[in-house]
C-alpha cells in the first residue's frame, strides 16, 4: 500500500470553492433584498466552475476524468452487492458517480433558470428578455421552488454518505478532499499534478469566466 494522489489541485479548489458558493446562494437568496447582488455574482461565479469542471472532466488529473467515472448499472449493481472492482472505488465509486452527474446537472439546470428568472418585482435574470414569458414563468417557478428542494437533498444526501462511510465503514472521505491523497496498492494510477496541468487548470477557469462574462453580456 503506497500514498497516492487522487484528487489533483484544481479538482479540490473547484470541490470547495463550489460549495462555498452553494451556501452563499442559498443564503443571499433567503435573504434578498441588496443580498441579491450577490446572489447574482456567486450564480455567474458557480457557472463559471460548471463550464470548468466540464472541461476539466476531459483533461484534469486521471481520477478527475468523465472517463473514470463508473456509471454503468452493472457497476451500480455489483457495487450494492458488495463485489465491485478495486478501481471503482479509488475515486468516485458508482454511486458517488451518479450523485455528482446528478449534482451538476441540476446546479446547471438552477444556474440556467436564474438566468432567465423574473421575481416582478425587484430582481431580473440576465436573459430573461430573450425569453417568451412563459418560460420566464416557469424558470422562475422552477428555480424558487423545486430547483432549490432538489439541491438541497442532494447535498444532504452526500452529507449523509459521507458520515455513513465515516461511523459504519470507518472510512473518511472528507481529508483526500483536502490533500488529494490515498492509501492504496501501489499499482493504483495517480493523477497527475504539476505546474503545468495547474496552469491549463488557471486557463480553462479564465476561459470559463469569459464565457460567462460574453452570455450575460447579451441580455444588455
Amino acid at each position: 500500500m503506497f500514498t497516492v494522489l487522487v484528487w489533483d489541485l484544481p479538482t479540490r479548489l473547484f470541490h470547495w470553492t463550489l460549495a462555498a458558493c452553494m451556501v452563499g446562494l442559498v443564503i443571499t437568496g433567503n435573504v434578498g433584498g441588496d443580498a441579491m447582488a450577490w446572489h447574482f455574482r456567486l450564480g455567474y461565479t458557480l457557472l463559471a466552475l460548471l463550464l470548468f469542471r466540464l472541461a476539466w472532466g476531459f483533461c484534469g488529473g486521471y481520477w478527475s476524468r468523465w472517463a473514470q467515472l463508473p456509471l454503468h448499472p452493472a457497476n451500480v449493481w455489483a457495487y450494492l452487492q458488495g463485489r465491485s472492482q478495486a478501481k471503482h472505488r479509488v475515486g468516485h465509486n458508482p454511486l458517488g458517480s451518479w450523485s455528482v452527474v446528478a449534482m451538476l446537472i441540476f446546479l446547471a439546470l438552477q444556474v440556467a433558470t436564474g438566468l432567465v428568472s423574473d421575481d416582478e418585482i425587484t430582481n431580473l435574470g440576465p436573459l430573461s428578455s430573450l425569453m417568451p414569458g412563459v418560460v420566464v414563468s416557469w424558470a422562475t417557478s422552477w428555480h424558487k421552488g423545486w430547483g432549490k428542494l432538489i439541491l438541497i437533498g442532494l447535498v444532504m444526501t452526500h452529507l449523509v454518505a459521507l458520515a455513513w462511510y465515516r461511523w459504519r465503514r470507518h472510512q473518511s472521505l472528507v481529508p483526500a478532499m483536502w490533500h488529494g491523497n490515498k492509501v492504496l496498492p501501489d499499482d493504483t494510477p495517480a493523477s497527475h499534478d504539476d505546474l503545468g496541468s495547474r496552469g491549463l487548470a488557471f486557463v480553462l477557469l479564465v476561459l470559463a469566466g469569459c464565457a460567462v462574462a460574453a452570455l450575460v453580456s447579451l441580455g444588455d
